[in-house]
């Protein structure tokens, strides 16, 4: 029982147990490769689909990071790969209807297996389409930039809004260090931000459980907890791309995607941080405006979480307001790697941070700490309190 917690991340791979949360666990992945050089396992890991049909999808900036090698790895060895590179310039690609379609078509017949060369929107984007076609996908991480490697949601854009899909998990999953630690600060930063919002996300889900019974796995809390502490420990080494650093960055967000496919709710990664993130991310798309990386805006928002947190200190209920993080500590690890800690570096006027702090419980049907204050009757003076600190009077 619970023997994943003595399992290192590469060995999870098809992990099958009873839990002592009284639940059956398991986890449909079957390779997992994290470390260095390891997408020179490209070949093993594909392997059952040696003499069928490989599409390969990158853009042109993750085509350079890893998709040209990997391109040479597989058909070195005799595999058959069609490669489509979206072409975006100095633009971001926007996993929207556009761009599915597009991926669909460029797709040839008898596609026995997909390979997505990327982060976030490749991986997204890849999954979805895994999960209506039925054929497995292989994801070869480019940055260590988020949590959804081996997560089953896809979130995509569907007429200007920010939709979670249900899509399915990667047959394997590729995080070469040597790869990953080459990525642009920009998305080692996103990836930092994207595993502090656990700090918050854990707490929130203490906070559904005391308020409403929600479920609970304390095995994934655990997971997820030990992965937080040697991210954080290692967070100021970040900046200079220290590799073990790095390892423990991708494993954490790998491990939180774990967390996330046996337990089947995003819970154990996913809280009031993210509904502000995707709060500010369709309006910015609503604007037509490009929004910041997922992770970043994530990291930003988890202090601000925290602050919520610290407001209603004295009403918490007691196991949840032990685990609630303080603001000047998250934002302390946050600068300590280089990143950013205020939504005024990235675009967030003054109008909008209130209005998402209001309204950003309606962004998920989710119990969060947003839902509380405002049952509480603090929500508007909180939001009021928070922006004021921000942007002044």
């Amino acid at each position: 029982m619970n023997e994943i917690l003595k399992m290192s991340m590469n060995e999870m791979a098809e992990a099958d147990f009873d839990c002592s949360c009284g639940r059956h666990h398991s986890l449909s992945i079957k390779k997992i490769a994290i470390g260095k050089g390891v997408i020179q396992q490209l070949p093993d890991i594909a392997a059952e689909f040696k003499g069928k049909q490989l599409y390969m999808i990158s853009d042109n900036n993750t085509w350079k990071a890893a998709g040209e090698q990997a391109f040479k790895i597989l058909s070195d060895s005799n595999f058959e790969v069609k490669s489509h590179q979206f072409e975006t310039g100095t633009e971001i690609l926007i996993p929207d209807e556009l761009a599915m379609g597009r991926m669909l078509l460029e797709m040839p017949l008898g596609t026995a297996l997909i390979v997505a060369v990327g982060s976030g929107t490749l991986n997204d984007m890849a999954k979805y389409l895994s999960s209506r076609t039925g054929i497995p996908y292989i994801i070869v991480c480019t940055a260590p930039s988020m949590d959804g490697y081996v997560a089953d949601g896809a979130p995509l854009i569907c007429n200007g809004r920010k939709i979670s899909y249900v899509a399915t998990l990667a047959y394997g999953v590729v995080g070469d260090t040597d790869i990953m630690k080459q990525a642009p600060m920009h998305m080692i930063h996103a990836g930092l931000g994207d595993v502090l919002g656990k700090l918050t996300a854990l707490t929130d889900w203490s906070l559904a459980v005391a308020m409403i019974d929600e479920y609970r796995c304390e095995t994934c809390v655990k997971l997820v907890e030990e992965a937080l502490r040697k991210c954080i420990e290692f967070a100021p080494a970040l900046k200079e791309r220290n590799e073990e650093a790095i390892l423990y960055l991708i494993e954490a967000l790998t491990l939180t995607g774990v967390t996330m496919a046996i337990v089947g709710v995003s819970r154990p990664a996913s809280g009031s941080e993210h509904l502000l993130s995707h709060y500010w991310e369709m309006d910015f798309i609503a604007r037509h405006k490009y929004p910041e990386l997922h992770g970043v805006k994530v990291g930003i928002a988890t202090p601000i979480v925290a602050e919520i947190y610290q407001l209603l200190d004295d009403e918490l209920p007691p196991e949840t307001k032990a685990l609630a993080p303080q603001r000047e500590v998250v934002e302390a690890l946050l600068e300590s790697a280089g990143a950013m800690i205020s939504p005024k570096e990235v675009g967030i006027d003054r109008d909008l941070f209130y209005r998402s702090l209001m309204e950003a419980n309606t962004v998920r049907k989710r119990y969060s700490v947003f839902q509380y204050a405002k049952d509480k009757g603090r929500l508007e003076e909180i939001a009021g309190i928070i922006t004021e600190r921000i942007y002044g009077k």
